[in-house]
């Protein structure tokens, strides 16, 4: 099995409710995320897959989110914006983008802070 990950970083704005006077206020993290895509075979050029494609379709995901009240989102209409719920979107997102056969999404981080991160694991 081969792993590839890619990272990026964009910056949002929410508010959380139930989980703690702190993050039921208005706040905005400078998120870090890493995403994993893995695979068993190589292609003919000994690489899983570019890894320019994964930062193609990353940066237009990530530009739905970057610069935005995520509250106020489409994309989090059912469910709250928390890290977990980020990185699912990320996830499920990118999994429909790419479409390299034999490679997926294993899994993406978003880190909210240098020392906490929610990671979702694709199935």
């Amino acid at each position: 099995m081969f792993e590839l990950k890619v990272t990026t970083r964009f910056a949002a704005a929410h508010r959380l409710t139930m989980v703690g006077e702190q993050c039921e206020n208005l706040h905005g993290h400078n998120w870090h995320v890493e995403v994993y895509v893995q695979g068993e075979k190589l292609d003919k050029g000994g690489v899983l897959m570019d890894f320019g494609i994964v930062k193609k379709e990353l940066k237009e995901v990530i530009g739905t989110l970057d610069h935005t009240y995520l509250n106020e989102s489409d994309i989090f209409k059912d469910a709250p914006p928390s890290s977990e719920h980020i990185a699912m979107y990320i996830a499920k997102e990118l999994e429909r983008r790419i479409d390299v056969d034999g490679v997926k999404v294993s899994r993406v981080s978003a880190w909210e802070s240098e020392n906490s991160c929610a990671t979702y694991i694709a199935d």
